[in-house]
């Protein structure tokens, strides 16, 4: 927890933040992205940017090809057309192993190593770059995603759903990210500690200076913490709109259909925010 008297742009002076330095204000694009599987067409054709430091919730029923896009944006897998642009801060490239390494991300599914305590599973994003963790990064990775640094020690099944799914954002921020993608972080927790933990990530992005994509089923859950909201069916982009704009009518038939399930909690939730 943040000690007392010290704002957020103090903290922001001694966290990781985003690592890259880049004049554009684009770091990811899609271009004519397309995605089959089993000769049937996933994606696509689809063309999209990312501006830097946004925050960008894709929502859409199940089969929608949202985690699709985001694995494509991820390099884990390769598009069948088109291609996926990557702004590294020297150059604009593919997102190959090397420039994954910029790139955070937050599965699920949870997927920590079982067989390490929290402090290794942490310190295991900065291995994999190829360097050696601070001395003290461990506590502050669990400051910054609000766990006791008592909790190093553990292993994951001493940890419940929640704090399992902090340690994983905890693992995906070690490296500082230029781009954090998360996938349905939410998704198996429970509504309080779901509230939660989305308030923080967006607390985090505006504090360590992040760009953010994530994906959700949830509208409510996009509209309290994206500044921009796409809504994806059949592979393409259906609307593209302001969490603003969305509630006041705006981005069409599937937009407001999703809205409509939970329009009551999603229009409590933006109020919070106008």
């Amino acid at each position: 927890m943040m000690e007392p008297g010290r704002s957020a742009a103090d903290a922001r002076d001694t966290l990781p933040v985003a690592a890259m330095e880049s004049s554009s204000s684009i770091i990811l694009e899609f271009r004519d992205l397309c995605k089959v599987y089993d000769e049937k067409p996933v994606l696509g054709p689809l063309s999209l940017e990312i501006s830097r430091g946004s925050m960008t919730a894709i929502v859409g029923t199940s089969g929608a090809g949202k985690s699709t896009l985001l694995r494509l944006a991820n390099g884990l897998i390769a598009p069948d057309g088109g291609e996926v642009c990557f702004d590294t801060g020297n150059g604009t490239t593919s997102p190959s192993s090397r420039e994954r390494r910029q790139i955070g991300f937050v599965f699920q599914s949870i997927a920590l190593f079982p067989h390490m305590n929290v402090a290794q599973n942490i310190e295991i994003g900065v291995r994999i770059k190829g360097a050696q963790p601070d001395e003290g990064l461990v506590a502050q990775m669990l400051e910054l995603v609000e766990l006791p640094v008592a909790f190093a020690s553990r292993m994951p099944n001493e940890l419940s759903g929640g704090q399992q799914q902090r340690v994983g954002l905890a693992r995906a921020l070690a490296p500082s990210p230029s781009l954090l993608l998360l996938d349905e972080p939410f998704a198996a927790l429970d509504p309080v500690t779901r509230s939660s933990l989305a308030r923080r990530v967006r607390t985090l992005h505006e504090t360590l200076g992040l760009t953010s994509l994530i994906v959700t089923h949830d509208m409510a859950e996009a509209l309290l913490i994206a500044d921009r909201v796409l809504v994806m069916e059949r592979g393409l982009i259906v609307a593209d709109e302001t969490p603003r704009a969305l509630m006041l009518g705006g981005g069409g038939d599937q937009a407001q259909a999703l809205i409509a399930v939970q329009r009551d909690s999603a229009r409590r939730l933006i109020e919070l925010q106008l």
